[in-house]
């Protein structure tokens, strides 16, 4: 029924080599593909803790000055950083849902049509935020 509706989103397990392969070990845990949403919350539950062990705290601004700004460092974020208000801004895609003639295999859901930039999906730092 959703064929062919457009979507944003920043994740598909079948993008490339690191979603699919992080994408395996989460289907043999769940037996189903992972969403935009678990795989964020994953990698984000994941660097968090990383950035407490390195400031020694978990004093979230001083937790918050550890964390690295350029954050392309996993299957989730490409082209990824943590901006100056601490928004992480990161590419997104527009997919298409494919029809079912045009699945090639199961969970084989999107077409990926274009890359959207980080920071044309994100904007600028609003100035009225304090951060």
């Amino acid at each position: 029924m959703a064929q062919g509706l457009l979507l944003t989103t920043s994740f598909y397990w079948d993008m490339d080599d690191k979603t699919r392969e992080w994408s395996k070990r989460y289907f043999a845990k769940h037996e189903r593909m992972p969403t935009m949403w678990q795989a964020g919350v994953y990698s984000s539950v994941t660097y968090y803790p990383n950035a407490i062990k390195e400031s020694g705290t978990d004093e979230p601004l001083k937790v918050a000055a550890k964390m690295p700004r350029e954050a392309d460092r996993d299957f989730f974020s490409r082209n990824g950083r943590l901006r100056e208000d601490n928004l992480m801004v990161h590419d997104l895609m527009l997919v298409e849902v494919k029809s079912r003639k045009n699945l090639r295999y199961p969970w084989d859901y999107y077409k990926i049509l274009a890359k959207i930039s980080g920071e044309e999906a994100f904007g600028p730092p609003d100035p009225a935020c304090s951060l």
